[in-house]
This record gives C-alpha cells, structure tokens and sequence, in this order.
C-alpha cells in the first residue's frame, strides 16, 4: 500500500505541474557522438576525446564505453558479427591543426565487460597535410544495401567534404580509390540510403561556442553515392545547399552529428549531440528525435509532451473515448428560424465540464470506444511524461488519462484497453513513438500475463468504433493514431 501511494503522489505531482519531456536522462554528456549502435541488448554511442556513453533501455544514458585512439567524432557500423569504428586522430585545430587523420579499427562486440572486448590496431585511410583546401577529420560510414560497397565521408568548413571508399572486410582504403569532394560549407557528415536514394547529412554553423553555437543539421540527395548531392530548391551541397533538417528548439540549441537507427519498421530515430542544453548547465549532451519522412525528406519529429489532447484514430479519424453515455447541452437554439434572436449580440457558448457528466459515469472500470470528437470532458485525454518510471530509445513512458481524474488508460490480461483507477502498474504505461509518416503507434508497456515488457502490441482499430491491442503492423491504418491539441 504505501508503494501504490507513493507513486500515485508522484503521479499527481505530475499532473498538476509543468513537466517538458527531457532529452535523455543519467548522465548523457558527449560530444560528436557516433551513429547509435546496439550490442548484446544495449545501446552505445562514442565521443570526441575518447569513450562514451552506454544505454540498457536506450533512455538512460551513462558513461563507460571505451574506445581508443582519442582524437574527434567517430563513427560505429557493424558490419557482418564485427563493429568498425572511424574516427578523426587530429585535424579540425585538435593538436595539429588543419593536418588530419582518418583510421579505422574493429571489435567483435562493444561491451568492455565481454572477453572479446579487443580493439584491433588502427589503421590510416586518409588524411590530409595541414595545405591542402581539405580537412581530415568528422568520418561518417555507410555500407550500401544495395551494392555491399562500404563508403566514409569526411571534412570540415576548412575546405570540403570528401568521400572514398573503403573495404568491408578490412576496413581499409580500397586500392586505387580517389577521394572525391561532394560538398563545403558544413562538416560533421554522415550518409545514408533509403528508398532509391543516397542522403548526405551535413553540419552548418558554428560549434564549440556552448549556448551561442548556431549548429543545424541540413541535407542533399543523389541517385548516386558519388553526388551531385542536391537540396529542395536544386542547390548542389558542393555550393553550398542543404535543406534544414533540425535547428534549435525545446531550450537546446546546437544540432549537429546526425546519425540515423532503425528501431522498426516505420520507427526511426536520429541521433545528435544539442551543443548546449539550457536546463543542463548548457552541456553539450546526447540527444534523440524521432526521423520522419515526407516527400523522401528526412526531418526531426518530435516527442509527445505534457498536455491535453484528442486521441484520434487514422483509420477513421474518430477520438477515443469512455464509452458513457452521450450528455447534452443546454443551449437557446441559434438559426433562421428565430430571426429576433439574430439581432442579439453574440456570446460564448461554455465548454461542458467534467461536473457536468462525471456523476454520471460508473464508479468502477470504464470501457473505451472511438466516435465523433465533440471536445467533451470523456474525449480529453491528459498525457504526462514519467521519465522516473524509465522510457525507450524513443522516448520516455506516458500515463494516458481523462483531464482532471485519476482515470487512466489500462492493458488488459484479454488484450482489450480499458480504463481504471490509476496506480502502481505497469500496464497503466504507455510508449507513444512518432512514426515516420508522422503518425503515433501507442504501446502497453506490459501486457498482463505476458512475460517481459511489451514489443509487439500496440492500440489498435479493429472497427471504426472499437479499440484494441494487436500486432503493430506500419502498413495499416489500424495501428496509427494522431494526437490533437486545443
């Protein structure tokens, strides 16, 4: 009892208080992180300097990854059972100036802990002489889906963005390869395919400069690997192009080091490093966005915040509700009919509260169903972050509740979603994940009787009236939804 009473206390905390959702939580300090990795069930990202951070959940973030060689912004593909690392030694004004040096490594797995943990030697696949209009440093990788050819892009403002091509098996320079610029004006690249083209991600701006850097991140795409790399508007990234993929927002400011991770289908995430977060002391830390697409252009969506909103269906576009009884309201009938009327001064009509309805719901569990949004007190949902209660790569875990009651969102043992009175359960939490059409999927984060935490089922239409649990499925309507905020 005392249990369910202190978390039922934390819970209304957080309801009667503003609650921003957080980037990530721990200790997620870094800078130029690499593309987000998972080994063995965890997930690692790796830093300038050396190191770097370790998730479990993807959520809370701590120190410990070990990488060696020091230097500046690596980046991590695996690549077959193996993990090849590259990064920058010097470059970029990092103890030699503009004189650089790209080299690459392997490991077996990325768990210091692990007796395989052994970084091979490091070996140079480039570099650049400290003269020459080029710079070293900022490697980021991709292996083609589509060829098996693997491919590292590389450089900074002091000059441009080169690309080469390295060996899968080796990681090193594929003999004979020219390097070849495809950009300038920004640094911090990174490539990725996805649906017939190729996407070099840029960094504009200026870094290093805590809460005054004017980091963003903006992009170009080919047919080709090779470029010409073009934004939106027809501007080749070789003349400087690019179209904005994530600028500052939610008190962090400074985007830059993109890296993309597929979570599921139709579930993607970008990472970054925010070069400054405001309510972190203005530290350079980790952050993670959801990835969307629109037009085959990527950009950063956005987690569910604090508020209240209609929870709309795709399918139909109907709200999601307690299945109670419809509760008129009282109103002097407005129109042609009563033309005297017409001539009076026009005034609001008051929302219906909860007062007005709530005596006449059940004391007890409450169903839900979908219908026409009417903006009524049994369609407004209150969504609250509770990041203590721990969260995914994704973002943090939600309770999902009728605005002003304790009413909350529950997972049934039968694979049904009711509502019933909030308390100390998991089956009360929710994961709300953006998709990458824009869409949400809503997941139990357990199921009742089921083993484990939830990875398969999501709130789903099964009509157009009838909410459920069942497999999520990207390419059904069934298994979106939209948040809608007043």
């Amino acid at each position: 009892m005392k249990t369910k009473y202190l978390f039922g206390l934390s819970v209304a905390i957080y309801l009667l208080s503003s609650n921003p959702v957080k980037a990530q939580v721990g200790e997620p300090y870094i800078h130029d992180p690499s593309t987000i990795a998972e080994c063995e069930g965890k997930y690692y990202t790796f830093g300038t300097g050396g190191g770097g951070l370790i998730s479990e959940n993807g959520w809370s973030w701590h120190g410990g990854a070990d990488r060696p060689g020091g230097g500046a912004a690596p980046d991590v593909l695996k690549i077959g059972d193996r993990y090849l690392c590259i990064y920058g030694a010097t470059g970029g004004g990092l103890g030699g100036g503009h004189n650089g040096r790209i080299l690459t490594m392997w490991n077996k797995t990325l768990d210091p802990k692990s007796p395989d943990f052994k970084w091979t030697a490091a070996v140079e696949v480039c570099s650049s002489d400290g003269m020459e209009d080029q710079d070293a440093i900022d490697p980021g990788l991709l292996l083609d889906p589509t060829t098996g050819r693997l491919w590292a892009s590389y450089g900074t403002y002091f000059g441009t963005i080169r690309l080469i091509e390295l060996d899968p098996t080796t990681g090193f320079r594929v003999a004979g390869n020219k390097e070849k610029d495809i950009a300038i004006d920004c640094e911090a690249t990174d490539l990725i395919y996805r649906n017939g083209w190729y996407y070099l991600l840029g960094t504009h701006g200026t870094c290093c400069d805590g809460v005054n850097s004017t980091y963003n991140i903006v992009v170009g795409r080919s047919r080709s690997v090779e470029g010409p790399y073009i934004d939106n508007v027809g501007r080749d990234m070789y003349h400087g192009g690019g179209r904005m993929v994530i600028a500052a927002g939610d008190r962090k400011t400074g985007p830059g080091h993109f890296g993309r991770t597929i979570i599921d289908e139709g579930v993607e995430i970008m990472s970054c490093h925010f070069e400054a977060d405001f309510d972190l002391s203005g530290r350079s830390t980790l952050g993670i966005r959801p990835l969307l697409w629109k037009n085959d252009w990527p950009y950063a969506g956005n987690q569910i915040k604090e508020g209240t909103y209609a929870i709309l269906s795709e399918r139909r576009g109907y709200s999601l509700e307690l299945a109670v009884d419809f509760v008129r309201m009282t109103q002097e009938r407005q129109g042609w009919f009563n033309r005297e009327q017409m001539q009076q001064p026009v005034k609001p009509v008051a929302n219906q509260t909860l007062a007005d309805v709530q005596g006449k719901w059940p004391e007890g569990e409450i169903a839900v169903r979908c219908s026409d949004y009417m903006f009524r007190p049994w369609q407004r949902w209150q969504v609250v972050p509770v990041p203590e209660r721990g969260g995914t790569i994704c973002g943090p875990l939600y309770v999902i509740r009728i605005e002003g009651t304790n009413r909350a969102l529950t997972a049934t043992d039968k694979l049904e979603v009711t509502t019933q009175q909030l308390a100390d359960r998991d089956e009360q939490l929710w994961r709300i994940e953006q998709l990458t059409d824009g869409t949400f999927r809503i997941m139990p984060y357990v199921i009742p009787g089921q083993e484990g935490k939830n990875q398969k089922y999501c709130l789903y239409s099964a009509g157009d009236s009838t909410p459920t649990l069942a497999p999520y499925d990207f390419s059904s309507d069934n298994s979106k939804w939209n948040f809608s905020k007043e």
